[in-house]
């Protein structure tokens, strides 16, 4: 079974995928730990390397969850799984999960560097429904309803089932 799931942040993509793959023994890609430069904050790697680390990561087991809000990326995995999965609890929940967030060290230095972050993360967060990057509303439900494989979505107050 591969699995990808999408959604703004703060929709419990980590949460729900960690789970699932702890439950399942998936191998789990986290798609933060690919796009980003390692210990600097906001440095994106070059889209050649990230592309190849995904498709070396899918490549490379049988079973797997990546879970992400980056479209393009999502696109790329969604080729190759057997469910999407689309988290998409709505605006408000997403901002309160985010100010309740855990100190993520793979992300940040400090918990006091990941909290200087927050009213930038919030900000985008946000602007999640207006924005038209491959990142957005617009482009997650795009991907989501051209899927023809088999696909959930889990909006509102909806818990996503292990």
């Amino acid at each position: 079974m591969k699995i990808v799931v999408f959604g703004n942040s703060g929709s419990g993509k980590s949460t729900y995928a960690r789970a699932l793959a702890a439950q399942r023994g998936f191998e789990h890609l986290d798609l933060d730990s690919i796009v980003w430069e390692p210990g600097q904050i906001a440095v994106a790697r070059p889209a050649d390397v990230v592309r190849a680390e995904l498709q070396a990561f899918v490549d490379a087991h049988p079973q797997w969850i990546v879970e992400g809000c980056y479209g393009e990326l999502v696109e790329i995995a969604a080729h190759h799984c057997d469910e999407l999965v689309f988290l998409n609890p709505g605006l408000d929940a997403c901002l309160a999960n985010n100010r309740r967030r855990e100190w993520e060290p793979h992300k940040y230095a400090s918990r006091a560097q990941q909290d200087a972050m927050l009213d930038a993360l919030q900000g985008w967060v946000a602007s999640y429904y207006t924005r038209s990057d491959a990142w957005s509303y617009g482009a997650h439900r795009a991907l989501f309803d051209a899927h023809a494989g088999r696909k959930r979505e889990y909006s509102g107050g909806e818990t996503p089932a292990l």
